[in-house]
């Protein structure tokens, strides 16, 4: 899964650059002056960054909610482990001492019969 939202996230950068560059290669070909279209550029190439933080700053937060979502499952799969290897420990206890009765039982039976 982790591999689909690189690509994707590759895939919407490069549009967005692609974007950009179409504008900018527009822009320098646009009959207007020279102070026009430097003006354009740089006010695309400002638009161009605030988009791209955006764009950055979305996929920090996804990263980090997705850390979350799975810190908090490990830890839930931890206590759950936790308690089945306390159970099992209880069952395991039990039967051993389960079988020391029967042991002594039996032992006391064939005192009684050997004499």
């Amino acid at each position: 899964m982790q591999d689909r939202d690189k690509t994707v996230m590759v895939g919407a950068l490069m549009l967005v650059a692609g974007g950009i560059m179409g504008a900018g290669v527009a822009l320098l070909f646009a009959p207007q002056s020279g102070k026009k279209t430097r003006q354009d550029i740089a006010r695309y190439s400002r638009k161009a960054k605030r988009r791209a933080e955006d764009i950055v700053d979305d996929f920090s937060e996804s990263v980090s909610e997705l850390t979350e979502a799975v810190s908090e499952k490990a830890s839930e799969i931890l206590d759950k482990g936790k308690d089945v290897a306390a159970d099992a420990k209880r069952e395991l206890l039990r039967a051993i001492e389960e079988g020391q009765h029967k042991l002594e039982k039996q032992k006391s039976r064939l005192s009684k019969i050997i004499g």
